[in-house]
Formats: C-alpha cells, structure tokens, sequence
C-alpha cells in the first residue's frame, strides 16, 4: 500500500510540474488551456459569456538587455506576483511565453467589463520594479476575446485574443483591445496580401522607385532615395504603408529588402557617379548580424561603389536592440557606406545615441517640415536641429517639403539638403534616368545661354 500511495504522490507532483511554469510558479501554457477548455465544457449546456486575455510587456528586451537577465528574470516574477494578486477566486493567470502572461476571467461577461479589467492590470504592472539598486518600469498591452458560443474552442479563442494583442500593440504602448469580428476580417487580408507578396518577391516583382534629393540652394539633384512599390496581378497596387508593416511583421522583409536593393544598385550604376543612393533598413533587419553580409554581397554582385550608398536607419529600429545596430552600422561604415539616422525627432532615441553611432547624415521629419511656416515650435526644432548637426560635422536633409516657400525658409536656416514633392516624386528606373537625362540637357542649355 505504501508504494502504490508514493507512486501516486510522485505521479501527482510530476503532473503538477508539467502544468508549472518553473520561473514564477504561475500555471503555464497547459495549464491555461486546461482551465479554459475545463470552462467551455462546463458551459456546453448553457454558454454565459466569459473573457480570455493575453498580456504582453512592452519593452522587455531593452529592459532585460540593460540589466542583464538576472534582473529580467526577478521583474517577471514580480509581475507574476502583482497578476496573481489582481486575481479574484474565480480568475486565474499563467505565464504562457517569456514575457507574455494568459488570464482567464469566468465572471467577465461584457467587453467594456474585459477592457476595464484589463485596463487596471496595465495600471498595476505600470509602478516600479526593484533591479538591485535601481528601479525600472514597464507598460503593457493586453488582447482579450469572448466566449459566446459553444462552438469556440480554446484555442479559437486564445488565437482571437493574439489578435487583439496585435492590434494593441500596433496601436501604441498600454494599450487594451477586445476582438472584434472586423479585426477578424483585417486578419484574413493582412494573411491574403502576405501570401501574395511572398509570391511576388520570389518572383522578383517589387520594383524599387526613386525620390530626388536636392541640394537646396542650387536646386540640382546629389542623390536619391530607393523607395519599394508593388503591383499584384490580382490586388493591383498595394499600397508600401501596407504591404512593409505585413513584411516586417511576418518575416518577409530579409528577402524583400534583397530584392530591392540589388534592383536599384543595377538601376543606379548607369547614373553619374557624383549621385548616391539611399536606402532604408527595417527594425527587424537591425537584429540581424546577417544584414550587413547581405548588404555587402549585393554590392558585389551588382558592382556599385560601397561610398555612393547611404544606409537610413530609425530611432526606434535602434532601440530593439542597439549592440546589434551599432555593430551592423560599424560594418557597413567600415567599407564607405554612408549611415543616415531617419526620421529625426519622432522616435524614442535620445541625444546620446547620436554620439555612440557616429553617423554621417540627419533627416529631419516632414511632421517638423510641413508646419514650419506656421508653428513657431516647429520652426524652433529645425533650427536646434540644424545647429546640433554643424556641432557634430553632420550633414541634413529635410524630408517632406512640398511648397518653396518652406524650401525658401529652411536654406534661411542653413539646411543644406531637401527632399520632397516640390523636387520630384517617386519613379521607376526608367523615368529616374529620363529625369536625370533632361537635367543634364537643361544644364547644359544653362552654361550656353
């Protein structure tokens, strides 16, 4: 009798291991999916309402990478203690992923009650965290979904609420989103145009476009910016504010990006050599060392000069993970390209990332630009911008300018180099070389005269 008993004791304890996640002690990704699939059966006969959530911290890598992993892991056991804390007797929440927690409310039974709840977990895990001697603090974004009917299953349900997590997260930090059938709908499209473009990368169909870059003053062209277009056969003209977020976002952007730049270097060698071109690299492409070999490998491959292309990177796509950008921008400085810090002043950088990445060029936002002639603020902001720039041997270039008299007031302000509608919008190849060959034309028709 004794061994039968220890048998079933050292039975129960292993099931209990397996359903335990062994860093916080909450329940993990079994156990959340047992508790809810539990829930739906005892509700088979009668379906009241009730409201699964995912919660995801915004910002942890950063944190974790600051700190070091030790103090990661002490703040994601204090989370889990501040979630289990926050839990009523019928509620429970399990950590599902590294930094990703799974609650199941079975007494919610409205979106407005899921959202509220929702609202004050973010609230809780917004206060402090002790990391030794220093504090650090966090925000997080949460998707729930419902349970209406007896037809979902858990992981119907717990697929609805990753949804939602998607769209809060896309929609900014601490933020709550209850599923909705439209986002149902948004999903389907974003996974249709997905599978398309991966078809037509492998096929090499997205094309590169080219954007003047002028110097100011005299009006003639330095460069221009490589910017992606697509056209499916079956979607027509897939917009790039739509077709990059899903490449980004679904892992396509390596190969897309590939494409694209070994096109515009093939298009660019036939320009004069004095013009160079700019390029832009994603968030997800500043994570991975591969980046700077592919970059490199195109290079040779098409034959262009590594000193006539300009690499434009974010601010934010610098915060993922800045010990991997720095050295991916070391690489690519190391043989003669040109690193440019884009969309200046919208991001989440700071001042000193400016120092540590010494880079060559500056490209003040077209939000700044635009409400230059009007907004005393804006008009403020380029002018520290610009004086910052001479201080650190930097060139700039303002983006967005679409009326002369902005053109007008920014050569006032000594900015050096613009882009924008006013100077030409984006085109193919073969309209980019038509343009540079009647600028050539009308500068020669100017020295006769």
């Amino acid at each position: 009798m004794q061994t039968t008993f220890g048998t079933g004791q050292a039975g129960r304890e292993s099931t209990d291991l397996a359903f335990t996640d062994p860093l916080t002690g909450l329940g993990n990704h079994r156990r959340f999916f047992d508790k809810v699939d539990r829930l739906i059966s005892d509700r088979a006969d009668d379906p009241a309402p009730f409201t699964v959530g995912i919660l995801d911290l915004d910002g942890f890598k950063p944190i974790n990478d600051l700190f070091g992993h030790k103090a990661g892991d002490d703040i994601l056991i204090q989370v889990a203690m501040r979630l289990r804390a926050s839990m009523d007797s019928h509620s429970i929440v399990c950590r599902i992923g590294a930094d990703e927690y799974a609650f199941l409310y079975p007494m919610v039974f409205s979106e407005e009650a899921a959202a509220d709840r929702s609202r004050m977990l973010i609230e809780i895990l917004s206060a402090p965290y002790d990391v030794g001697e220093r504090t650090a603090r966090l925000s997080a974004s949460v998707g729930c979904s419902m349970f209406y009917s007896g037809d979902e299953t858990t992981e119907i349900l717990v697929s609805k609420a990753e949804t939602a997590l998607y769209h809060a997260k896309r929609s900014g930090r601490g933020r709550v989103v209850v599923y909705t059938r439209e986002m149902e709908e948004a999903a389907k499209r974003a996974t249709h145009i997905e599978q398309a473009l991966r078809r037509a990368v492998s096929a090499g169909e997205v094309e590169p476009h080219f954007q003047p870059i002028v110097d100011l003053k005299t009006r003639l062209v330095i460069g221009f910016e490589t910017l992606a277009r697509w056209t499916d056969r079956d979607l027509g003209s897939v917009p790039p504010t739509v077709f990059i977020p899903i490449a980004e976002e679904r892992g396509i952007i390596g190969p897309l990006s590939q494409l694209v730049l070994r096109k515009a270097t093939e298009a660019a060698r036939s320009w004069p050599k004095d013009l160079f071109l700019a390029f832009n690299l994603s968030p997800s492409q500043l994570v991975d060392q591969n980046t700077g070999l592919h970059i490199l490998a195109i290079l040779d491959r098409t034959g262009f000069d590594p000193r006539r292309l300009e690499i434009e990177i974010t601010e934010t796509g610098l915060m993922n993970d800045p010990a991997s950008a720095e050295k991916i921008v070391d690489d690519l400085r190391r043989v003669g390209i040109r690193v440019s810090l884009d969309d200046f002043g919208t991001g989440q950088s700071s001042l000193g990332r400016l120092r540590e990445f010494h880079f060559d060029k500056l490209k003040i936002d077209r939000a700044f630009v635009s409400s230059i002639l009007d907004d005393r603020p804006s008009e403020h902001i380029i002018r520290a911008i610009l004086a910052m720039c001479e201080g650190l041997g930097m060139d700039v270039v303002a983006e967005g300018i679409e009326q002369e008299a902005q053109a007008e007031r920014l050569v006032q302000f000594g900015c050096a180099g613009g882009q924008g509608f006013l100077f030409g919008r984006p085109v193919d190849a073969d309209a980019t070389l038509a343009y540079l060959r009647n600028s050539v034309r009308g500068a020669l028709r100017a020295k006769a005269i």
